[in-house]
């Protein structure tokens, strides 16, 4: 049997059984963060996440875990914020930059594909270590409501509902007994919610969960109040 010290101190080296230890960190480091789960409905998208600060004393203005990268998009993140806030910036830019060279909406896919990319570059290099943050990416593209994945492999996946950080296999458990294709937007927001509710240790309030949403009419990011989000935790 072979033991994974011989073969986690560098990055660039397989095992034998084909793996990348230092990148199986990076995932168990995820496993880790704060739940988040991003839901899909034909009337738009929903993220919702804990962002309930490691200390009283913390302001929670300074702990989220949704971003909008665009009026259509958002992003919700799991493991290092650090680290995230550079494929957040990064995003951003993307997205920008699409709008002044097409004159449109960034597609949903490419930014998902574009941030995989930076990441993997991180996974093949000597002297540096992967990215230790998934990232669910939601919006409304030319193609519909679109919830998609990156983590710390640079692979990026396509859901209709997910749960990612602590206790994902709890949530999505639920997500697997809940979901259906024909879901209204109200619903997916109550299940997104209920889905970080069974990750989340301790009790959760309308304060520190926290939902956004992009609507399929307007494409328009909006983040729900605490008296809105209080009404589906209800």
């Amino acid at each position: 049997m072979f033991m994974p010290r011989a073969y986690d101190r560098a990055i660039t080296i397989f095992s034998p059984e084909g793996r990348l230890y230092q990148v199986e960190y990076a995932l168990e480091l995820v496993k880790r963060g704060a739940p988040i789960t991003g839901v899909s409905s034909k009337e738009g998208v929903v993220v919702a996440a804990n962002e309930t600060p490691e200390s009283i004393l913390e302001d929670a203005d300074y702990f989220r875990k949704i971003f909008q990268l665009d009026e259509h998009l958002c992003m919700a993140i799991a493991g290092l914020s650090s680290d995230a806030r550079i494929l957040i910036n990064q995003a951003r830019v993307y997205a920008q930059s699409n709008r002044l060279l097409y004159d449109e909406l960034v597609d949903i896919e490419s930014l998902a594909k574009r941030l995989g990319d930076i990441a993997q570059v991180y996974t093949q290099h000597a002297g540096v270590r992967p990215f230790g943050v998934s990232t669910i990416i939601a919006g409304i593209d030319a193609t519909g409501s679109r919830v998609m994945t990156t983590d710390p492999s640079g692979s990026y996946r396509g859901y209709k509902a997910i749960s990612v950080g602590r206790k994902s296999e709890e949530s999505n458990k639920l997500l697997e007994e809940r979901y259906n294709d024909n879901i209204t937007l109200n619903e997916a927001i109550k299940i997104a919610i209920e889905a970080v509710k069974i990750a989340s240790d301790g009790n959760i309030s309308a304060s520190n969960i926290k939902v956004a949403i992009v609507p399929s009419d307007n494409k328009v990011f909006k983040r729900l109040s605490e008296e809105e989000v209080q009404k589906y935790l209800e």
